[in-house]
């Protein structure tokens, strides 16, 4: 039963790099823009989310 989940939770994090490398590009196009316009709440707010991203890849790829 352990292998099946192992299995399972592989299988979840190969389909989910993708996506989050998506999110991660967006959220950076984002903080640029926000940099750009000097917009410091939304720059925290961007690197808060990059912060979370960041964490679940590591999780992803452990």
């Amino acid at each position: 039963m352990k292998q099946v989940i192992e299995a399972f939770r592989r299988q979840d994090a190969e389909q989910r790099i993708p996506v989050l490398r998506l999110e991660i590009d967006y959220e950076l196009s984002t903080l640029f823009d926000a940099i750009q316009a000097n917009d410091q709440a939304a720059m925290l707010a961007s690197k808060d989310r990059l912060d979370k991203y960041r964490q679940e890849m590591l999780r992803l790829e452990a």
